[in-house]
């Protein structure tokens, strides 16, 4: 009996030592952020010549995707954990002519959601940016398929994210070519009419580049307004008990700059906030949200 028992103590002693060395090889194995932003995985992921932007990782932290711009050619990276480390980026979707970039996971894992100036026949010219999406196909990914009407106008559509629901939350500029955001319920498979957010969220300034938490406790986006420290910064709003949302603010200096912050992203641990400034990718502890909240 008491052998039986050490050797239940030496498997739990055993696992949960490998649980702590996978815990610290998620997240591209890099050592957790500060309240102090800084740049994401320098010459790895963020490069000095190039342009990162739209950056996600999976529920599990273990696949990471990033949009990159090429000379002005957008394209979609992805690096993965393995059983020998993380895998170098590679370029999963790229097109000479129509380009793809703000890739964003479903809540299933299952769809890559992304922003494309695709024709709607992948051979035509150029058109508007529309909300795309590809079906996950053993390792690889289907491909393209349009988010359909009531996502995509004759106008541009941008940036992706989703609550847990479900409903995809995302900018537009169908009205007057003023960039708002819209949200769109996902009900039996479909997405239904998207409609405009409320005052607290959209001005007549620019707002675009939305990310929701899944609980929806709160929101930030990206957006131009007379009270900016920058060529764009992010804002965000927190759900107040009733359903409502607080007027947006102004994240601060502690996270805008000078330049332009755009593409906000949590991970679904809530542990890591990721974001877009001067053409790199950063990251913080998203400790700073829940100060902000305060």
């Amino acid at each position: 009996m008491k052998k039986q028992v050490a050797l239940l103590l030496l498997v739990g002693f055993l696992t949960s030592c490998n649980s702590q060395v996978k815990e610290t090889q998620l997240y591209l194995g890099l050592t957790p952020p500060s309240t102090t932003p800084e740049v994401f995985a320098p010459g790895l992921i963020s490069t000095e010549k190039e342009y990162e932007f739209g950056s996600v990782f999976n529920k599990d932290g273990t696949e990471f995707y990033y949009g990159v711009n090429v000379g002005g050619r957008e394209e979609i990276r992805f690096c993965e954990l393995r059983e020998e480390g993380w895998s170098n980026p590679t370029v999963i979707m790229s097109h000479e002519r129509y380009g793809y970039n703000d890739p964003f996971l479903s809540p299933d894992e299952q769809r890559l959601y992304f922003i494309s100036k695709r024709a709607m026949d992948g051979q035509g010219d150029l058109k508007d940016y529309d909300i795309w999406y590809a079906e996950r196909q053993g390792d690889g990914w289907s491909d393209p398929i349009n988010a359909g009407p009531n996502i995509n106008t004759g106008g541009e559509e941008y940036y992706i994210s989703f609550n847990k629901a479900g409903t995809m939350y995302f900018s537009s500029n169908k009205i007057d070519g003023n960039f708002d955001i819209y949200t769109s319920e996902f009900v039996d498979g479909e997405f239904q009419a998207a409609v405009p957010m409320g005052e607290a969220i959209n001005t007549t300034s620019y707002e675009a580049d939305v990310f929701i938490d899944p609980g929806e406790s709160y929101i930030i986006f990206c957006a131009r307004r007379p009270d900016g420290l920058g060529q764009g910064d992010l804002y965000i709003s927190f759900k107040k008990e009733d359903g409502t949302w607080t007027p947006s603010k102004n994240m601060g200096e502690q996270i805008n700059t000078r330049g332009h912050e755009l593409c906000p992203f949590v991970t679904m641990n809530g542990k890591y906030f990721l974001y877009t400034s001067n053409k790199d990718i950063y990251w913080v502890d998203a400790k700073i949200i829940e100060d902000m909240r305060k």
